[in-house]
């Protein structure tokens, strides 16, 4: 591991690591309120949110990393696009959590 980040170098390590980092609290706002507005659809609203997350996160992930990609003027790899895939179900599960923790914060917070 040190090798690798000695041939990679730390600063370009923490500069991609902050862009992932970025990338993937972007795709998760997005994935929430994206869910949040089909949620607003009956025939939709019948599916259970957590899986209507992980549809949305799988849809949206991947078209956003080739736009980031394009925006940072890079190509695209075929392994980079699986690893969108992979990050999508990351992307979900913060998307998921994130909601769940508001609903907790706002129902302790107000009152009826």
């Amino acid at each position: 591991m040190a090798e690798f980040m000695a041939q990679v170098g730390v600063q370009n390590m923490t500069a991609a690591l902050g862009i992932l980092m970025a990338f993937i609290g972007v795709c998760a706002f997005l994935t929430s309120i994206v869910t949040e507005a089909l949620k607003s659809i009956e025939k939709v609203n019948r599916l259970p949110t957590k899986l209507l997350c992980y549809i949305v996160a799988l849809v949206l992930t991947t078209p956003v990393f080739c736009a980031m990609m394009a925006y940072l003027k890079q190509p695209v790899e075929w392994f980079m696009v699986f690893a969108s895939f992979l990050a999508s179900f990351v992307v979900a599960k913060v998307s998921m959590n994130g909601w769940d923790d508001v609903t907790e914060l706002a129902q302790r917070l107000i009152r009826k």
